[in-house]
């Protein structure tokens, strides 16, 4: 299995200002793509049929924030049509609204990023070999240098003593076009929270694991 992990949303926790307006965003998005190895190839079709569309190469990357509403739809429903065809993909993005967040660990993304790593690819991987884990290089690390994908490979031997083996493989969006895909999947369903933007949202909500997870993380930040 390979599993690509993406952000929406900043770091930032200066809310006592508008968002866009010298404030930080009030939510993140964290998603995750699942696919079997013999599928990866799939959702980067939806991002090749996009750069047509705009008659650019996937040399220059678009961000999530770079699609235009039309856009956005084009990509709900193609990944519509995807996960209807092929249900061994999943998508799952979990939205934390950055308000909710309590104490120092509340704030320390490293932490965060870890505990909702963990909370989505436990069980969903514990029963598989081989998993190469394909994070965005913008995904944190520990001050000790221990990696996201040392903690999981140590919980999966050593809590749920699963033979599971984790191949660790940060890489960059611009070079990835399934990164490309989850972080523009993300990004709609962010917009959902942030803006309330939900014309793309309503397409994907019943295809995607969307679950706001500030109600599940509320047992973390206290």
């Amino acid at each position: 299995m390979h599993v690509y992990v993406h952000r929406s949303g900043d770091l930032g926790f200066s809310l006592q200002r508008p968002f866009r307006n010298g404030g930080s965003s009030r939510y993140l998005t964290i998603s995750f793509l699942l696919v079997h190895r013999k599928f990866s190839h799939l959702p980067g079709r939806i991002v090749r049929k996009l750069y047509n569309r705009r008659r650019r190469s996937g040399t220059d990357e678009v961000k999530g924030l770079d699609l235009t509403d039309p856009e956005r739809i084009f990509v709900a429903r193609k990944t519509r049509m995807l996960l209807g065809q092929y249900p061994e993909i999943e998508l799952v993005c979990v939205t934390i609204n950055k308000m909710t967040a309590k104490g120092e660990k509340g704030r320390d993304w490293g932490r965060v990023f870890r505990h909702v790593n963990r909370l989505v690819l436990m069980e969903r991987v514990r029963g598989i070999s081989d998993v190469m884990f394909i994070p965005d290089v913008r995904s944190v690390k520990n001050g000790n240098g221990i990696s996201l994908s040392d903690h999981l490979q140590a919980e999966l031997w050593f809590d749920l003593q699963a033979d599971t083996v984790i191949e660790n493989r940060p890489r960059e969006s611009l070079k990835t076009l399934n990164l490309q895909f989850i972080d523009w999947i993300g990004h709609i369903v962010w917009k959902r929270y942030e803006d309330d933007e939900t014309a793309a949202y309503e397409i994907l909500k019943d295809k995607v694991d969307l679950t706001p997870w500030w109600e599940t993380l509320s047992g973390y930040w206290n």
